[in-house]
This record gives structure tokens, sequence and C-alpha cells, in this order.
């Protein structure tokens, strides 16, 4: 009994650093509203395991205001981001970013400014969460495929109910636009209801139906853009 004794804490004590070193899971989808000069501001969050992003807009009238994000490690009491968008990169050079923060499960505060508390929305898992790199123009036909391997990429990012689009270029943070709000993804059927748009606010509020099917780590998605245009897209799976 001794040596189960201390075997078993030898086992605990090997096991402290390394959850002293790991973060809180800030997994899903998180919410935050501030009234800035008369204006509500939407500041949302969308985590990932490693990918995370921050967009601000305003809802009524509707202006995309900002996007970034990037890969990031989070400690316990700190969250460190490097780039890979900046929206506003030409104005502030910022590549990096390094915030304190706190988190009690639901409640999400930066720096300990409570009067930014930001919300987690409930989980809400689809066919189509995840990450994914536009691949190329449908149908396959053995083309070459864009994906990851480019500097510029153009990225989807879907979880709990919620996407965004964000097309850009690596290294020289060139920003080229971003969209996204809420949707829906079930039967073979993609809906999606814009709440911002940085290229025209005027395309805020509209919905758009798409055709979807997942072929191994490839999305096929059809239907008409945003400009009543048909489409064909093949989105890749992004890889961690």
């Amino acid at each position: 009994m001794k040596n189960l004794a201390q075997s078993i804490l030898l086992t605990c004590l090997f096991c402290l650093p390394l959850i002293a070193v790991q973060g809180q899971d800030l997994s899903g989808v998180f919410i935050a509203t501030e009234e800035v000069d008369g204006k509500q501001i939407t500041h949302e969050i969308k985590f990932a395991e490693t990918y995370s992003m921050h967009t601000l807009y305003e809802a009524d009238p509707p202006s995309f205001i900002k996007t970034l994000g990037g890969f990031h490690t989070v400690t316990p009491d700190s969250l460190f981001v490097e780039l890979e968008f900046n929206s506003d990169y030409e104005k502030d050079s910022v590549a990096t970013v390094q915030l304190a923060y706190t988190f009690d499960g639901k409640s999400l505060v930066f720096n300990g400014n409570t009067k930014r508390t930001y919300t987690k929305m409930d989980s809400n898992e689809q066919d189509l969460d995840g990450a994914w790199m536009f691949g190329t123009r449908g149908p396959d036909t053995g083309q070459e495929r864009r994906g990851d391997s480019r500097d510029r990429k153009t990225l989807k990012f879907l979880m709990d109910g919620r996407f965004q689009w964000i097309a850009y270029t690596v290294g020289t943070f060139k920003f080229s636009g971003t969209g996204g709000g809420s949707y829906t993804a079930k039967n073979g059927k993609y809906i999606e209801q814009i709440e911002f748009f940085s290229r025209d606010n005027s395309r805020v509020g509209a919905s758009l139906d798409f055709m979807y099917e997942l072929d191994g780590d490839d999305w096929h998605h059809k239907g008409k853009n945003s400009r009543g245009e048909p489409m064909y897209e093949i989105w890749m799976r992004r890889q961690p």
C-alpha cells in the first residue's frame, strides 16, 4: 500500500507542471457589445483549438470596422496570437497580439476590462464546422488548387452557427475583404445570413441559399453569390 501511495503521489507531482502551463479551453464563439461615440459596436471572437479571429462591426446601420486573426497560444492567464491577417495593418502595423484574460466558463474578460465582457454562445455543431481554404472553381477536373500552399489565401471559418470568410495575403498583410454572419448547414442545404461585409455594407441582411456536398476533405459549394451569379466552389479542409 505504501509503494502504491508513493506511486500515485509521484504521478500527480509529475502531472502538475503540465497542468500549470496549459490554458483554459476557449473553444467557441464569444460576443460582446459596447457603445462608442453613440454607436453600438459588436465584437465577435471565434476560437478553435489553435486558431482565432476577432471582428468588429456595427449592426445598425450596418458598417464593417475591422478583423484580425491567426494562430494562438493560450496559457492559464494570457493569450498570444501570431496574426495571419489584420485589416488595419497599414494603419497600426500590428502583427502579434498578447492579452491577459480571465474566463469562468461563460464570460471572458481581457486585460481586466469588465465593461466589454464577452459571452460564450451556446454550442451549435453542424456539418460544415471548421476551417476551410478555397481550393478551386468546380467542377473538379484535376486542376491545380490554391489551398493553403500559396501566400494569397481565402479562409472560411464556421463555428456554432457563425461563419466568416477572409481574403488576405500572408507576409504582406494585404487585406482583400471579409464577410460573415450566421449560417445553417443541414441535409445538403447551406444558408448564410450576412451581418457584415467589408466590400459593400448594402449587402448586409441578405440571405443566401446554397447546396453542399462533403467528399472527404472537400466541400463542394454550389448556388448563387451575393450578386446573384451562379457559382461552384471547392473548399479544402484546413489541416491543423
